[in-house]
């Protein structure tokens, strides 16, 4: 992953936790409900999820983490400093983990990608009004699609161009929003 590096020494950067740290909240996590419902359905698809899965590392680029297709999930250490943010992107990364287990996916088509985008944001709760409010973000109608659709380009971007970031998304949006699997309906 090009994002991370191993951690040396346990180093942190302005109050983000040491790789040991972050690990033992990652173990939290994995307790948390949300984090075994997905496993669990991981688990179901045939895709099982053990906890080596997941790695806390420290980051040269300023990013919580991320699934890396082949290798599982990684926290950036040195950009946490509390427990619900490991658990957000823990969950985030499940999902796009399960979109590649279930689905084939090329990480390198812009559609594919922005569709697994759009449901990570999506479901995983980090467009919640309550984490908007806190990010600034006041609007009180509409501001979970704007929030997604904001965080999609975000992430986009440093892998396209932003027309063809925007054309992607936009033409997978119906498709990938309403797409709550494996949850019956959006959490």
């Amino acid at each position: 992953m090009e994002m991370a590096k191993e951690a040396e020494g346990g180093k942190t950067v302005e109050g983000g936790k040491t790789v040991e740290e972050c690990q033992s909240m990652i173990q939290k996590s994995l307790r948390t409900p949300m984090v075994k419902f997905l496993r669990g359905r991981m688990e179901k698809a045939g895709c099982g999820v053990g906890e080596n899965f997941f790695k806390a590392i420290h980051c040269d680029q300023n990013v919580g983490g991320g699934y890396a297709p082949g290798d599982g999930v990684v926290v950036c250490s040195n950009h946490m400093k509390i427990q619900d943010e490991v658990n957000q992107v823990v969950i985030h990364a499940l999902i796009h983990a399960y979109d590649d287990c279930r689905a084939n996916i090329d990480w390198t088509n812009c559609a594919h990608l922005a569709c697994s985008k759009i449901r990570a944001n999506h479901l995983s709760g980090d467009c919640h009004y309550k984490r908007e409010f806190l990010r600034g973000n006041l609007k009180i109608r509409g501001h979970e699609q704007e929030c997604v659709k904001r965080r999609v380009m975000q992430e986009l971007k440093p892998h396209f161009t932003e027309t063809a970031a925007r054309d992607a998304m936009e033409a997978v949006w119906e498709t990938c929003y309403n797409d709550t699997q494996p949850f019956d309906r959006a959490p």
